[in-house]
């Protein structure tokens, strides 16, 4: 197999977690049997619609993508500045998702004091669907004392684990002095811990954003990697709960033939040591592991959103079908949020003059405004500001 860029692998890992959230989505509130009634035997293997069109994201991707940004911009700073606090920026990321959900940016705690929240993402009105955002984010993200501060509740939900995926697609944290993975682990944890407060709440996103640098940077396959994030996993205090679903999730998957049936009995993945599980036992293959991640009685899109960040960044784009891509929601602005991403990351961003090409929707209207000619790092400041 020929070697898989990077730039594949951003898209392949923030397109696949959008492909599995898209396919979720009309599932989330079934059960198996009524999954089965309306979709057949073998349950629901094509984008439905939801949300009132076909191909539609929730709240999953809508976190993930203002992840991304987040961490764009921590390092805009850090190149622009010589220091940043990831968690703080990302945070600062999460209130303007939070402004999507209709709450008014001068009266949200901890924002910072501009009139109007800024950068590009925020502006994409698409993004501004209340599509049944988690009550501890909202509530987490209202009742924030400062940018960076972990959340003050006990809740171990799957909220911190379904966005954290771009963490593990960094080159590394920037902050220095452990090995790579076992930063990648820990600011996988505390962007978690901005909105959940429970340690079981945190470690799953700490396992996952390992797993996917285990295969990016480090380029392990599948079972490696999720081996070695385990292996960190155990180094954390009170990591019992995550380790025994990781257990049995790997138990299942060894013996082969997993079903729906097989896989309900890991849980319903509202939790985030059980979404991380259940998105875990499946093929290798990435359409059958959403549909597998998906078609059960709990959290569908959480789970297969997760399935598909994993497997996406296994594969790269190429791996993504055609056919599911041209229907999703917002697919040309999450393609070039992945495209900056990788510029950013591999330090290939407009610097000198160079301009950028412009995503397309639909109808043809641009995204955002393209990085004109000869602005360099001014206008990516302005498209990624350091804060």
């Amino acid at each position: 197999m020929s070697e898989i860029s990077y730039a594949s692998r951003v898209r392949g890992c923030l397109l696949g977690g959008a492909l599995g959230d898209a396919l979720g989505a009309p599932l989330e509130f079934l059960g198996l049997e009524e999954i089965r009634e309306r979709f057949g035997k073998g349950g629901l293997r094509d984008l439905e619609r939801a949300y009132g069109r076909v191909g539609a994201i929730t709240d999953d991707t809508q976190m993930t993508l203002f992840t991304a940004e987040g961490l764009i911009r921590a390092w805009v700073r850090g190149d622009a500045r010589g220091v940043c606090d990831p968690a703080a920026i990302v945070h600062h990321a999460y209130l303007r998702w939070l402004h999507t959900q209709g709450d008014p940016w001068r009266e949200i705690a901890g924002a910072p004091g501009e009139e109007e929240p800024d950068g590009w993402l925020v502006q994409e009105r698409w993004l501004h669907a209340r599509r049944a955002p988690g009550r501890t984010c909202l509530g987490a993200l209202r009742g924030a004392r400062g940018l960076g501060t972990p959340a003050r509740n006990d809740s171990k939900g799957c909220g911190g684990v379904m966005r954290v995926a771009p963490v593990g697609l960094l080159p590394h944290t920037g902050t220095g002095g452990e090995r790579e993975i076992e930063e990648i682990f820990r600011l996988g944890v505390e962007t978690a811990a901005l909105t959940h407060g429970h340690v079981t709440g945190q470690l799953p996103a700490g396992v996952l954003a390992a797993a996917i640098f285990a295969i990016v940077r480090e380029g392990r396959p599948l079972g490696p990697a999720l081996d070695a994030a385990t292996g960190l996993l155990r180094a954390w205090p009170h990591h019992g709960e995550t380790l025994r679903a990781l257990e049995r999730a790997r138990a299942l998957a060894a013996r082969g033939g997993v079903t729906a049936e097989r896989l309900e009995s890991l849980g319903g993945g509202g939790i985030a040591e059980e979404a991380l599980a259940i998105a875990d036992p499946g093929p290798e293959a990435l359409w059958e592991a959403l549909v597998l991640a998906a078609n059960h009685s709990g959290d569908s899109d959480s789970t297969a959103a997760i399935a598909g960040n994993l497997l996406g960044a296994l594969h790269g784009e190429g791996a993504l079908p055609a056919g599911a891509l041209a229907e999703l929601e917002g697919r040309g602005a999450i393609a070039r949020l992945a495209d900056d991403f990788a510029a950013e990351m591999e330090g290939t961003r407009p610097r000198h003059g160079t301009s950028s090409s412009v995503a397309q929707v639909d109808d043809g209207t641009p995204l955002a405004e393209p990085v004109p000619p000869a602005a360099g790092l001014e206008a990516w400041w302005e498209r990624y500001p350091g804060w």
